[in-house]
């Protein structure tokens, strides 16, 4: 017995094609972009970090590069150096976003918007850009800074050829860079905080300390765990400042990992062991991103 398919059914069915087929037609090309340029990169990395270079053929050699990476101590050194800025960068930098958010959202301050704009202005400056003028700043003999301090009677520092003062300009430089931003973002959040709680508080008697740590600090909590977390994504990939400010020295005292990475693949051509390196450092921050998260839910809880 045939069956016949009624002429309404067929335009009918077209259409529900049609409609399910659309939004994968307008999704084509950033979809195809993407794994051309994303998803194909990554897992070809995956691969490669589980090979090696003999003789311009690449072997598979497992986990070998995972092994090697275990007991190099140079990876240990960049990851404590990686470390030790975010450690002391990142909280510097913040609790000085925060209170420039608080003096720029302040209605005693004239010119708001002049000096918004002025501690906005670094982050467009490039990142080589800014590292070859903290280089030219810090320089020992004819550098401005040490010009000042040696003005003021103080003795000049090795800002570049010292390990501790190495990693101190390298915090320099990122807190000038990325300070404004961060500041910005803590005052677009301070404003949608209600006037209200202040005249509240005030009413109770509490004062401008009272009301920053009470108001001001629980308001911005959705900015701070933001601006950390992404802070401490950024440090993690160090690479730009040291690179360009110091080229990792003096004796690998400011090689972080993004460096390293970089000289086994560019310097040295080893992909493979890069590639581990690349794939370790991604362990590293989503391991510290998760960590941060459910540390700071916590306490806003």
């Amino acid at each position: 017995m045939s069956t016949t398919i009624r002429p309404a059914a067929v335009p009918r069915r077209r259409r529900r094609i049609s409609r399910w087929a659309t939004p994968f037609a307008f999704l084509a090309p950033v979809l195809l972009l993407f794994l051309s340029f994303k998803a194909y990169p990554v897992l070809y990395a995956l691969y490669l970090s589980f090979t090696t270079n003999e003789a311009g053929q690449q072997l598979f050699v497992g986990f070998d590069n995972y092994i090697r990476l275990a007991s190099d101590p140079l990876f240990r050194i960049a990851l404590g150096n990686t470390v030790l800025i975010l450690v002391v960068q990142v909280p510097i930098m913040l609790v000085t976003a925060v209170f420039l958010a608080v003096a720029f959202n302040s209605r005693l301050l004239r010119g708001r918007t002049v000096f918004r704009v002025a501690y906005f202005i670094p982050i467009v400056m490039g990142l080589v850009a800014y590292g070859i003028l903290f280089s030219a700043l810090l320089k020992y003999d004819d550098g401005l800074v040490n010009f000042a301090l040696s003005s003021i009677g103080l003795p000049k520092v090795p800002w570049l050829a010292d390990p501790f003062w190495a990693k101190m300009a390298i915090v320099l430089a990122l807190s000038w860079h990325y300070v404004g931003n961060n500041a910005v973002i803590y005052l677009a959040q301070l404003q949608a905080i209600p006037t209200e709680l202040y005249e509240a508080a005030a009413v109770d008697g509490a004062s401008r300390w009272q009301q920053f740590r009470n108001v001001t600090l629980p308001g911005l909590r959705p900015a701070l765990v933001l601006t950390i977390v992404l802070s401490t994504i950024g440090t993690l990939q160090l690479f730009d400042e040291p690179y360009v400010l110091t080229n990792g020295g003096p004796n690998n005292a400011t090689l972080t990992i993004g460096m390293y990475l970089y000289q086994n693949a560019f310097q040295y051509f080893d992909f493979g062991y890069a590639s581990a390196i690349g794939y370790a450092l991604t362990l590293i921050v989503a391991l510290v991103s998760v960590i941060q998260m459910l540390i700071l839910r916590r306490r806003a809880s």
